[in-house]
């Protein structure tokens, strides 16, 4: 912001506060910079135009220091006026955000996270991403114990054997969900994953719904697993976060782990700008 329109915004903060000063506590001066983000993040969090007089109301600032913010945002083309006077985000916060997105490398972020999520919950945690009718491991970061885990990054294994593959078509239609579990659900090596493509798919969208799958010797012996979903901006199950550990230990301190696993899928969401504010 230029000093013009600072000066504008604090002289109006202040005429607030010092109307109130023998009366209650003063009101700190808001900044400039900080009532233009005001107004930008309050047209970000409605999702749609909205007038000046709106908009003051909404971030509970003086209407003529918004009036103020709105013409220079506008003259910057960091917002813009409709034809029904109506205010909206600008073109220049368009550019900003595709120079934002191409700086992103979704598996550079995952793989910092699952790295973070092993150290924390001290167990072997996975990256996996759907393959056509398999789940395929992306990355991986081995736990600090012994415990050894047969599926390395590059296994392909059934949708239909592991946690994660249930969530990777999690957001799917039901009926999409059945047909896919009809072509591809296959028996697994421990003789204990689910093959009906109806119960399958029930399980599928419950779990994409609590952002949670948990399965014990499905495709392993001994071998449980907890996934996260890491969903899109449309909503779409891209790859999931997972902790495999031993089965014994997953049951005995769920809560423990599935706070952390859940809590490392949403902030890889946020670091890619697909999680709503």
């Amino acid at each position: 912001m230029d000093g013009k329109t600072s000066s504008a915004v604090y002289s109006e903060d202040e005429g607030v506060a010092g109307e109130t000063g023998g009366k209650g506590a003063r009101r700190a001066r808001v900044s400039g910079i900080d009532r233009a983000l005001q107004v930008i993040d309050h047209l970000y969090e409605t999702g749609s135009p909205a007038g000046v007089y709106a908009i003051a109301k909404a971030v509970k600032a003086p209407l003529s220091t918004v009036y103020v913010i709105v013409d220079d945002l506008v003259e910057k083309n960091m917002l813009t006026r409709q034809a029904d006077g109506s205010i909206w985000l600008g073109a220049r916060l368009y550019h900003y955000g595709l120079a934002y997105a191409r700086s992103l490398d979704f598996m550079s972020i995952a793989t910092h996270e699952m790295h973070d999520l092993c150290r924390q919950a001290g167990e072997t945690v996975q990256v996996c991403g759907r393959d056509g009718d398999y789940m395929l491991v992306l990355a991986m970061a081995d736990g600090p114990s012994h415990f050894q885990v047969a599926s390395r990054v590059g296994t392909r294994v059934p949708l239909n054997w592991t946690a994660s593959g249930r969530l990777l078509v999690g957001h799917l239609a039901e009926e999409e969900r059945i047909e896919l579990f009809k072509r591809c659900a296959r028996s697994s090596p421990t003789g204990r994953a689910e093959i009906d493509p109806g119960t399958l798919s029930e399980a599928a969208g419950k779990a994409f719904e609590s952002r949670l799958s948990i399965q014990a010797g499905e495709s392993d012996y001994a071998v449980a697993c907890i996934a996260s979903p890491i969903c899109d901006r449309d909503g779409q199950c891209v790859a999931t976060i997972s902790i495999v550990l031993p089965e014994q230990k997953a049951f005995s301190d769920e809560n423990h782990y599935t706070a952390h696993v859940r809590s490392s899928a949403e902030r890889i969401e946020k670091l890619m700008g697909w999680r709503n504010r």
